[in-house]
């Protein structure tokens, strides 16, 4: 683009969904796992307040990472949940917090499957595995029948609560993301095979939540593009699901990739330049009738409006980027600009830059500004800590 303006201009224009709801500009906060819940799946007063730091900040949409439909098998015990117990009073009020000043908020409604926490879950999948660091039982038929009805009770208590969409999860590895992959679907009956049969428990899953929560709910998904690993999902199949979700009335299709199977590469962790599924969201755009988001690596304004301008995306996901500036979307709708800085640690261990990174998040949901003074290591230890004390509420609740 010729000119600051004209990239802020681009990136503010609103977006309008299917279901007629619209995006004040073309900025998402994609899902992270905050892990602010209070171990009971209940919502806390930090959880408030770091939602409400990023509406202010101007996004148009955040997206809560990792809300739980089915506490027995979370991804974290700090995931909330939206079961038949949910928190409806806490679900309220972080509607509203993150709904200030005409942004929008989202729950991203999960079931992590094969990768639940394994401490406080029994885990299970679409086959059974038997892995180096990760064992699961295969799910009986009558428990994947009974999924579309679960994740739309949990959408239910979503709209009763006052939020204005959901994203279903099939990203990442968890459940419906070990649906569509044939490296962790083995199944010979109707729910495995071709990539329409490994599919048809998401088709039947968003079928489900529209027809239960009526056409002005936005429904949004994540969808891996691939698994980044042989044999997994590739992106021809993952176009093929593009298509079936699209005849479903899909109204945010959100791109992503890889898996947090015990050994994979993470694309959060990555070294390479981002933005990661550009050209895929390309091949996407072209498919659907979804506003196409695209999330992964996106680190500067110029990205992002690349993405934009190019066709890749309609919508720009930002993860790490929101958390360390929560104003980044009203900076990045001014000719003035300005890119975060990122940190640079001189050694790094696994997970110990996401485990910084939620740090981060655990000190603006307390209202300190100031990044957290951790090695990622020390980060690592502290997030350990915290996964083991809030696992001793889960299992007394």
């Amino acid at each position: 683009m010729s000119n600051d303006q004209e990239v802020a201009d681009r990136l503010g224009e609103p977006v309008e969904l299917r279901c007629g709801l619209v995006l004040r500009n073309r900025l998402a906060k994609a899902a992270m796992s905050d892990v602010l819940g209070d171990g009971a799946g209940n919502v806390t007063d930090d959880q408030v307040t770091l939602y409400e730091r990023w509406a202010d900040g101007g996004i148009a949409l955040s997206i809560i990472g990792e809300v739980q439909i089915d506490r027995g098998f979370p991804e974290s015990p700090g995931n909330l949940v939206v079961d038949g117990g949910a928190d409806a009073p806490g679900l309220a009020r972080l509607a509203a917090a993150g709904a200030r000043g005409g942004a929008h908020l989202w729950p991203q409604l999960g079931h992590a499957g094969a990768l639940a926490y394994e401490p406080l879950a029994g885990r299970a999948g679409p086959s059974a595995l038997d892995l180096d660091g990760l064992t699961c039982r295969e799910l009986s038929v009558e428990e994947i029948e009974q999924l579309p009805a679960a994740f739309a009770a949990a959408a239910v208590r979503c709209v009763d609560a006052g939020f204005s969409g959901v994203e279903i999860h099939a990203g990442h590895g968890f459940l419906l993301s070990q649906f569509l992959s044939p490296l962790f679907n083995r199944r010979t009956d109707r729910f495995g095979g071709s990539i329409e049969a490994r599919a048809s428990i998401i088709i039947e899953i968003v079928e489900a939540v529209r027809a239960a929560c009526g056409e002005s709910l936005a429904v949004g998904i994540k969808l891996n593009c691939t698994d980044q690993l042989e044999g997994g999902l590739v992106e021809d199949d993952a176009i093929d699901v593009v298509d079936m979700l699209d005849r479903a009335g899909i109204d945010l299709l959100d791109i992503s990739g890889g898996t947090y199977f015990p050994g994979a590469p993470s694309s959060s962790d990555r070294s390479t330049a981002g933005p990661y599924f550009a050209d895929f969201g390309r091949r996407a755009g072209e498919r659907t009738s979804a506003a196409v988001m695209v999330t992964g690596g996106v680190k500067t304004r110029a990205q992002a409006a690349e993405l934009v301008s190019s066709g890749a995306a309609d919508v720009v996901g930002l993860a790490r980027t929101m958390a360390l500036d929560p104003d980044l979307p009203s900076r990045w709708l001014t000719a003035d600009g300005g890119d975060p800085e990122f940190p640079r640690f001189s050694e790094t261990v696994p997970g110990g830059i996401t485990a910084w990174y939620t740090a981060r998040l655990a000190s603006l949901g307390a209202g300190d500004e100031a990044r957290p003074e951790l090695s990622p290591t020390q980060a690592l230890a502290s997030f350990d800590q915290r996964a083991e004390e809030l696992a001793a509420v889960w299992a007394a609740h």
